[in-house]
């Protein structure tokens, strides 16, 4: 295949994208919504005081003063259990008292409290806590207690860098807009295959890898510049822009094979729309799980967009820099060439 006919094909593919009004509509609209979107999100982390609280007998006084107070707190079962919702991101921070408190209390002796904190604790929350300790000796016992209290902080450090909730978001929209794209070339194909287009440009000299090459690098391409464009207006590629520009790439390669895989079953646009929706869900998880921590397992990184979503997340907001994220754009390239092979594969199958 030579320079001109991959131009002709390529001219072609984006006359016939942009005649179907819904897509030429929703590439526009995609771009202009997520926009709106990243500059309505606040720009400022919300540090509403949570606790957690592990005590073997909670007296009356304590939880009417936290009824009172109106704090959102969560009563653990075990310690062990406090440690693990602070750890999964479920709460802040959490106070283990010793089993034997009330004794101790008793007995007028020193108390022991441990003081679990999240690695993104603001600092300036550190005396808060340690008020909101105070004030429990009190409920406790009516008196300034002799409390010695112990901050472990769980997890890496994060003291003082905080994202906010719109810079969490963008990695999420960015996959979102790739997505857009996918559906955009899955509905071009199927609909080729299903009118004989593909089947009339065979006849011709063109070949078959060289049809696929074209489709890739148009899928790939038109993904590129959508998610691209949206990172430009958010201020996105501020921190290192070539390394989220290759991950961009690395990803647009991987949509355009998801693409091929939702065109190879999709026979109209109805069933390229449910397919593609489908594969939109499933590849959206791991940007859902950098909004909610808690939601972050080990089995999201068996799919292969967690490895853009981490990469450009850590990237914009943590500066991590190429030897950080190695791992995942190596990740991503090799998941990309698995989906785009068996796409291809899968597509040619659907020609015999």
């Amino acid at each position: 295949m030579n320079t001109a006919m991959l131009t002709a094909l390529l001219g072609k593919d984006l006359k016939i994208y942009f005649a179907n009004r819904f897509f030429a509509l929703i590439t526009g609209l995609v771009l202009v919504v997520y926009t709106l979107v990243f500059f309505l999100l606040p720009t400022t982390v919300d540090e509403a005081l949570e606790l957690g609280i592990y005590m073997a007998q909670m007296p009356l006084a304590l939880e009417a003063l936290l009824a009172e107070e109106e704090i959102i707190f969560y009563r653990a079962p075990s310690e062990a259990a406090l440690r693990q919702a602070v750890l999964d991101g479920e709460i802040p921070a959490g106070y283990a008292f010793p089993d034997d408190t009330l004794t101790r209390l008793r007995a007028g002796e020193r108390l022991a409290v441990t003081l679990y904190l999240s690695p993104d604790m603001p600092p300036e929350f550190d005396s808060i806590y340690a008020m909101v300790l105070e004030e429990f000796g009190f409920a406790l016992s009516g008196q300034t207690l002799d409390i010695d209290a112990m901050e472990i902080t769980l997890g890496p450090d994060m003291a003082g860098q905080q994202v906010a909730l719109r810079q969490r978001m963008l990695p999420l929209l960015t996959v979102f807009v790739l997505m857009v794209e996918c559906l955009g070339l899955a509905s071009l194909i199927s609909s080729e295959i299903e009118g004989g287009t593909l089947r009339a440009l065979l006849v011709t000299p063109l070949t078959m890898s060289g049809l696929f090459a074209a489709k890739g690098i148009f899928g790939a391409g038109l993904a590129f510049l959508q998610a691209l464009l949206l990172l430009l207006l958010t201020g996105g590629l501020r921190t290192q822009p070539l390394l989220i520009l290759a991950a961009l790439l690395l990803g647009s390669v991987m949509i355009t094979g998801v693409a091929f895989l939702i065109a190879s079953v999709g026979k109209d646009l109805l069933s390229v729309m449910g397919w593609g929706i489908l594969a939109m869900l499933l590849l959206a998880l791991p940007a859902f799980s950098v909004l909610i921590p808690g939601l972050a397992t080990q089995w999201v990184k068996a799919i292969p967009s967690y490895y853009l979503v981490d990469a450009v997340y850590r990237v914009m907001n943590h500066a991590a820099g190429w030897g950080d994220v190695a791992g995942n754009l190596l990740a991503l390239a090799l998941s990309a060439l698995l989906l785009l092979a068996a796409g291809v594969w899968v597509l040619k199958r659907k020609f015999r």
